[in-house]
């Protein structure tokens, strides 16, 4: 069904997106103001059965340090030499453009083509994700796949290869040759290949969530949680931040407990797993959605400090993840060196 969608949306889509970042993905706030700006509006939104399945696709999204963009504002037409690369390798115009990412900013992205693509309503994670070979196309292994990418100073890099790590670890060595931060997009695939190997109705469900979180904004915590479809995991004070002593980039934020108990958040770019006395409750692809409990605003891990109030929602993660066990391998914590955190729902 083709949906309208109206600029007055834009900041309900945007919370929604902010909650599926998991605590990751980036504050949606960069493209929010440019995509105001857009005279776009109001964007048509196609789901996968609107349109030819045979009709070439790509996805784009910002890859690097998020932080980096509201230092380096992206150009007015940041993807524009990456689409002419892929189009170039292709040889045909590619009309229909999804959303690389599920969560955080670059669940916004795709909405900035809608002045010269078709918009359809599909993603390759569901949810903030680190890495780009955790994208669903090359985790199902769609042949023919390929990715451009910013070098910098106008330089593009295009990678096609059988093995997805060496997609993630090239491209991530030219973002940062490239300062930090860059776009990315990926072609090579159709409309009909999102058909199985995507997750489906990305927008539309960050809309509905970001609605439903604005109407409850001031309920009770339990009733935030179920009219956004999940459960409340724990609220209490932050204690303390430890660092994983063989992995710098993985923390425990531990929290003590309204009623004594202690809970543990274990965090890397987005949130992995939460604990309670040791036990474990919920874990990747589950959405672990941590709220200052005063405010309610929707926190980055980056904003989880020492003596901060807050709640913790888990959010059901795709179903397509759990569709094989090969797909839950690239997004269990174990994906992320943490095994011991694998089964949480």
């Amino acid at each position: 069904m083709v949906r309208i969608l109206e600029r007055a949306q834009l900041p309900a889509i945007a919370r929604g997106f902010s909650l599926l970042g998991s605590g990751g993905g980036g504050t949606t706030t960069i493209l929010e103001l440019a995509l105001a700006d857009t005279s776009a509006w109001p964007i048509t939104l196609y789901d996968l059965a609107d349109l030819d399945p045979a009709l070439p696709c790509l996805g784009a999204a910002f890859v690097g340090s998020t932080m980096l963009l509201g230092e380096r504002l992206p150009g007015e037409a940041p993807f524009a030499p990456l689409i002419y690369a892929a189009e170039r390798w292709l040889g045909e115009r590619i009309p229909v453009v999804c959303s690389l990412e599920g969560g955080g900013l670059n669940g916004l992205t795709s909405l900035l083509f809608a002045s010269k693509h078709r918009v359809v309503d599909a993603d390759l994670t569901g949810r903030a994700v680190p890495d780009l070979d955790q994208m669903s196309l090359l985790v199902d292994r769609v042949p023919g796949v390929f990715a451009t990418c910013d070098t910098g100073v106008g330089g593009v890099l295009l990678v096609q290869t059988d093995r997805p790590i060496d997609l993630e670890r090239v491209i991530r060595s030219a973002v940062i040759q490239a300062g930090g931060a860059g776009g990315a997009v990926f072609a090579g695939f159709t409309v009909g290949d999102l058909a199985e190997h995507a997750i489906h109705g990305s927008i539309a469900r960050a809309l509905h969530l970001g609605t439903a979180f604005e109407a409850a904004a001031d309920a009770p915590l339990s009733e935030l949680a179920e009219v956004l479809g999940g459960r409340v995991l724990g609220q209490g004070r932050i204690m303390a931040i430890d660092l994983d002593a063989n992995d710098p980039h993985v923390s425990a934020v531990l929290v003590d407990g309204e009623a004594g108990e202690i809970h543990r958040i274990i965090t890397r770019s987005e949130s992995l797993a939460f604990m309670t006395d040791g036990l474990l409750q919920a874990s990747t692809p589950t959405i672990i959605v941590v709220l200052d409990a005063i405010s309610r605003d929707i926190l980055q891990v980056t904003d989880l400090s020492i003596a901060r109030n807050i709640s913790i929602i888990g959010l059901p993660g795709p179903e397509w993840w759990s569709g094989t066990a090969e797909r839950m391998r690239h997004v269990m914590p174990s994906a992320y060196g943490l095994a011991e955190l694998n089964g949480g729902v």
